[in-house]
């Protein structure tokens, strides 16, 4: 990607469709955080312009922070408390 397609807000929207799509693809929360993050980002972008955010550097330290907290809080929301275990109570070839 050049420097320039780096602060377009469709790019970082498509960028986020396709993460959703590989979070389908590939479940478990790995790709939904950093969909997230590019989402958020394409909107800041649309909205502040790629001068509001401050050029390249301060885009991607926001697409990292806002997948990490992203990921953290789908993990701290969607996991197994804590002391419990998955079973199960039947096999799916019955």
């Amino acid at each position: 990607m050049s420097a320039d397609l780096w602060t377009v807000w469709w790019a970082w929207a498509s960028f986020a469709l396709v993460l959703a799509i590989l979070e389908v693809l590939a479940p478990g929360f790995i790709f939904l955080g950093f969909a997230i993050g590019a989402g958020v980002v394409a909107l800041l972008l649309a909205i502040l312009g790629a001068g509001g955010l401050g050029g390249v550097p301060i885009v991607l330290v926001v697409f990292a922070v806002v997948s990490l907290i992203a990921w953290l809080i789908l993990r701290r929301s969607f996991s197994l408390k804590s002391g419990q275990v998955k079973t199960f109570d039947r096999d799916i070839n019955d």
